[in-house]
């Protein structure tokens, strides 16, 4: 597994905090069950949000086409198409 990048920590602390906040805020708990419970749903939110988050850099590097052997600006990389080999041409063989 590739290491998170800093986008994806700060997501993800972000998300344990604030949502942890919401959580208690909202619930009133005030037992260490609720809090524990509630504390443990924080962390475990935070962790999907850091994993499933996408930066901009790994998207782009992701996507089709990108990178250095795409091309340049002013247009398209160039398409290579293999050769198609004949053994055979109308049941005679190549030389």
């Amino acid at each position: 597994m590739a290491r998170p990048s800093t986008a994806q920590l700060l997501y993800g602390v972000l998300t344990v905090v604030l949502s942890d906040l919401a959580m208690l805020l909202l619930s009133g708990a005030r037992g260490t069950v609720g809090v524990a419970v509630i504390a443990v749903a924080a962390v475990t939110l935070g962790v999907l949000v850091a994993v499933t988050v996408r930066t901009p850099g790994a998207a782009r590097a992701r996507r089709p086409g990108a990178g250095a052997e795409s091309g340049t600006a002013a247009g398209p990389a160039e398409v290579r198409v293999p050769a198609q080999h004949h053994t055979a041409v109308h049941g005679t063989e190549a030389a």
